[in-house]
């Protein structure tokens, strides 16, 4: 007797929500197993939930004025620099556990004013590049010919720009060029055409399998088949960049900073905050060490957390 047509829908989306649920366990086990996963997971979350919540932890008006009678001193009694140019803080403040800086702020609060903006760049530039990628790497593939010679060829010249030189032509050519929006740009500007690469080669790779191919035959839409069915099975490796990338998004917006791009020196921001320590390494060696730590440690949770997201989306261990 042939089952009714909703027992069998039924049974199939209880099957498939099962399969999901065994998924989902499967990839928190590959997540568990590796130790550098978590920890990089640990760090990434961390960073994120510091930077959603720096407003409450650190009131940023307060932490922001400007007290030249705490300038560049050190209270914490932790850790003793053994330099005799290092200045104690006066006795009837508070202790500042990372020192202060050149402007008498707490280099503490800094740090954590300073990673919801990092974290916001970073993720907006991969996000951009991730977009940008897909719709021009699919449609490279997809079309051929011309159009992915010239998507190709447009790609080979923002490669061949180096982001400093860029950033610092941008800067002297604009007007108002040293905000971070222009500086965001920039950053974008050499960032997205990996993306468009890895997405082209792996919808080159799909678009000639059986599926696309059936697809042709019922009469399915170059559309539909490239957005609906190909880009989906083509994405994972990008995604797996996506993450990767925002260490390395941070280092380089923060590279752009410490190289004297930063539109105002009070700007609460990592490579802002290493440059001040530039001029006093011996003085004050808390300044650069610090915001450099911060910078290492949160693109190497990332960079972690990149590496266990790609052993999840291999399929050679689901095997």
């Amino acid at each position: 007797m042939t089952q009714p047509a909703e027992n069998t829908e039924e049974r199939y989306e209880i099957k498939r929500a099962g399969g999901r649920r065994a998924e989902l366990k499967f990839s928190l086990y590959l997540l568990r197993r590796n130790p550098l996963v978590l920890a990089g997971s640990v760090i990434s979350l961390g960073s994120i939930i510091i930077a959603l919540l720096s407003h409450y932890i650190v009131n940023p008006k307060l932490a922001n004025q400007i007290d030249y009678g705490l300038q560049l001193c050190w209270n914490n009694p932790i850790i003793n620099w053994h330099l005799l140019s290092v200045s104690s803080c006066p006795a009837e403040t508070a202790v500042y556990p990372l020192g202060t800086d050149f402007y008498g702020r707490s280099v503490l609060q800094m740090i954590i004013l300073s990673i919801p903006l990092d974290l916001e760049i970073a993720f907006a530039i991969v996000l951009a590049a991730f977009t940008i990628g897909i719709v021009f790497g699919s449609i490279a593939a997809y079309a051929g010919g011309i159009v992915d010679e010239i998507i190709l060829r447009i790609t080979d010249i923002f490669f061949a720009l180096p982001v400093i030189i860029l950033a610092l032509v941008v800067v002297v050519s604009l007007p108002h060029g040293r905000t971070i929006p222009v500086l965001t740009g920039v950053t974008l500007a050499i960032w997205w055409p990996l993306y468009v690469r890895l997405v082209r080669s792996q919808v080159l790779a799909e678009k000639g399998k059986p599926y696309a191919e059936a697809l042709k035959a019922v009469g399915a839409s170059r559309f539909r088949i490239l957005f609906m069915h190909i880009v989906p099975n083509s994405i994972y490796p990008a995604i797996v960049q996506l993450t990767l990338d925002v260490g390395g998004v941070i280092l380089t917006f923060s590279t752009l900073m410490f190289i004297g791009l930063s539109p105002s020196p009070l700007l609460p921001e990592l490579g802002n905050l290493t440059n001040q320590g530039l001029d006093y390494v011996r003085r004050a060696p808390w300044l650069i060490i610090f915001p450099g730590l911060t910078i290492l440690i949160i693109a190497l949770g990332f960079n972690l957390l990149g590496d266990g997201i790609r052993d999840v989306l291999d399929p050679r261990l689901r095997r």
